[in-house]
């Protein structure tokens, strides 16, 4: 199951990767170009979902859609590897014996794969039992809940999160706003100290900790954007905790 919007360019190569799945269901939230077509001509079966509802409901309607109990859920610019599809049938012929496997996704930026700081192994329940499992989560950083043990697998998902640094600092900006909502909804607060020491501090982690510097410029690039990521989304909820203040 994959859900999309607008992904015509980065498509055909998600569903290349799943091909050995028994069906491929993509839900569409509206795309204006043509993701659905290049969908069909791979095989998939789309269904139309829109407006957008969120990201968990979305998922959920996904795996509502699909005609199988064990679901493989993927996004546009995510690909399963050779290993990760080998592992899979593997494991389907000798018995799914969890309710859901994790597995390291690997991100590919900047001209190489990120094995180091905060992205990696970034580890995802991505594999599961619908009927013992489910999305969980609210604006951002939805996940998979399992009812019972839940597996680990060694083969990686390929994540192709952005094209290039502006892309990515677009999605920053995109995320930080969602999450500082959550968090200000949820009653958080931060100030100065809070976002000083959180961006320090997720710069040494990535960098020095989770070995950034192994990874060169662009472990340097990720890690800058890594604390810049923490700065911004706290910023952003001390904007709407002072915006909140002011309108009391």
């Amino acid at each position: 199951m994959i859900i999309a919007q607008n992904e015509e360019g980065s498509l055909a190569d998600a569903l290349s990767s799943v091909a050995f799945c028994d069906e491929v269901v993509l839900v569409d939230s509206g795309s204006t170009d043509g993701t659905r077509e290049v969908a069909e001509a791979a095989g998939a079966r789309v269904v139309v979902n829109a407006p957008w509802p969120g990201f968990v409901a979305q998922r959920d309607f996904a795996v509502r859609a699909a005609r199988h109990d064990w679901v493989l859920a993927l996004d546009a610019d995510e690909r399963v590897s050779r290993a990760l599809r080998d592992e899979i049938q593997a494991l389907r012929a000798a018995g799914l014996d969890r309710g859901g496997y994790r597995t390291p996704r690997v991100a590919f930026y900047l001209g190489r794969w990120i094995r180091g700081t905060d992205w990696y192994p970034d580890w995802q329940v991505r594999f599961f039992d619908r009927t013992r499992a489910g999305w969980q989560g609210d604006l951002v950083h939805e996940s998979v809940r399992v009812d019972g043990p839940v597996g680990r697998l060694k083969g990686e998902l390929e994540h192709h999160p952005y094209a290039d640094v502006s892309d990515h600092l677009s999605k920053i900006d995109s995320y930080t706003t969602l999450w500082a909502r959550q968090a200000h909804a949820a009653g958080r607060r931060t100030n100065i100290a809070d976002m000083v020491a959180g961006a320090s501090w997720a710069f040494f982690r990535n960098f020095v900790l989770k070995r950034g510097f192994l990874l060169g410029s662009t472990g340097l690039v990720v890690s800058v954007l890594n604390s810049h990521y923490t700065f911004v989304k706290l910023a952003k909820l001390r904007e709407l905790r002072q915006a909140g203040t002011a309108g009391a």
